[in-house]
């Protein structure tokens, strides 16, 4: 009997998407969540659906599903907050959606960088984010690698 280890795309997404606790869209309102309670210590419906550019009613539906998961408190009408365990994972989430956006910035991405971020950001594993982390700390201490790569750049172009 034969074992195929590979998939389409879709299927790595599902087989990921198992192992996963929240979908793509629960962390992207996760995330949102954490970065506004850490600015302006709260997080109300109306500004979540503003921010993430939806209806209230589909705010108020996605943190309700947060809710049951355990990652936020939330009552009709009231202050959305995490608990701990949001806490923990939005904190994670936006460390992920930093070090992907740095690493892009640092290979010269510019137009559409939150885009580019977004999409990959939910795609990757822990292992291959941890060694984009290192990138990047290798870049930061090793300043003349990067300019050598941008002088690689600026030459093929």
């Amino acid at each position: 009997m034969r074992t195929n280890e590979f998939h389409t795309v879709r299927g790595y997404q599902l087989i990921e998407q198992e192992k996963k606790l929240l979908t793509s869209a629960m962390e992207d309102y996760l995330e949102m969540i954490f970065r506004n309670i850490g600015n302006e210590g709260y997080m109300r419906i109306n500004t979540l659906a503003e921010m993430l550019n939806v209806r209230p009613s589909s705010a108020t539906k996605m943190v309700q599903k947060l809710s049951q998961k355990g990652f936020v408190e939330y009552k009709k009408y009231g202050i959305i907050t995490l608990t701990e365990k949001g806490k923990t994972l939005g904190e994670f989430l936006l460390q992920r959606h930093n070090i992907i956006e740095k690493f892009l910035k640092g290979i010269g991405i510019r137009d559409n960088l939150l885009i580019e971020t977004e999409l990959i950001e939910h795609n990757l594993s822990v292992d291959t984010l941890r060694s984009i982390d290192e990138l990047n700390s290798f870049f930061e201490e090793h300043p003349e690698i990067m300019r050598k790569f941008e002088h690689y750049r600026s030459t093929r172009n």
